[in-house]
């Protein structure tokens, strides 16, 4: 991965261009996460990638590396209420902008994964697939990926009979199984198990 497309993407005289991605949008249950990252210009960490084609390992430290050498990374979540109130779209953007708020430094532009930009307070661009060739979103996929999955492990602790540590809150099997036995819990999305029919 280089950083070729993110120069061509970004406005002359932007400094600070912060990636965004988000992180469980598929899931039953729990938050879905994104993450912002500024990198420093012309510096990517050996290996980046789409956190989705990384293995956990590859992403532990890959995250660790992108904590180190970042000008800022933050992270925001929408919770399992805010998804059913405004929907998963509506809610993975809000996250993405209370990532945004929390860095601190603040960005020039932003480049966001997939092809909405919508409610951004500062200049912005959506990029299909932008965490498999743009590095900072590459980057916050994994800042994303790597908090939701750690967050799932809380979510295990809190309600250990879902499963949530195998599956982080996916529709697996597994998951469909231990909800027919115990029936949701209040990390569950009540608007997903509709659409799922649980």
């Amino acid at each position: 991965m280089d950083d070729r497309l993110q120069k061509e993407l970004t406005p002359a005289g932007a400094r600070a261009v912060c990636g965004l991605d988000e992180a469980g949008r598929g899931p039953l249950a729990g938050p879905v996460f994104a993450g912002a990252v500024i990198l420093p210009e012309g510096i990517i960490p050996e290996g980046l990638n789409d956190s989705k084609k990384l293995s956990e390992k590859k992403r532990d430290a890959l995250f660790d590396e992108i904590c180190r050498i970042a000008v800022a990374w933050s992270f925001g979540t929408a919770t399992p209420e805010e998804i059913d109130e405004i929907n998963i779209l509506n809610a993975s953007l809000l996250a993405m902008r209370r990532a945004v708020e929390k860095l601190s430094v603040k960005p020039d532009f932003l480049l966001i994964d997939g092809n909405i930009n919508r409610g951004f307070s500062l200049p912005a661009k959506a990029v299909v697939k932008g965490d498999s060739c743009i590095p900072c979103i590459a980057a916050a996929s994994i800042i994303a990926k790597v908090l939701r999955d750690r967050h799932c492990l809380e979510m295990d602790a809190a309600y250990p009979m879902y499963g949530f540590a195998a599956h982080k809150g996916y529709p697996t099997k597994a998951h469909y199984e231990a909800l027919r036995q115990y029936g949701p819990c209040p990390l569950h999305r009540a608007s997903f198990l509709k659409k799922k029919h649980v």
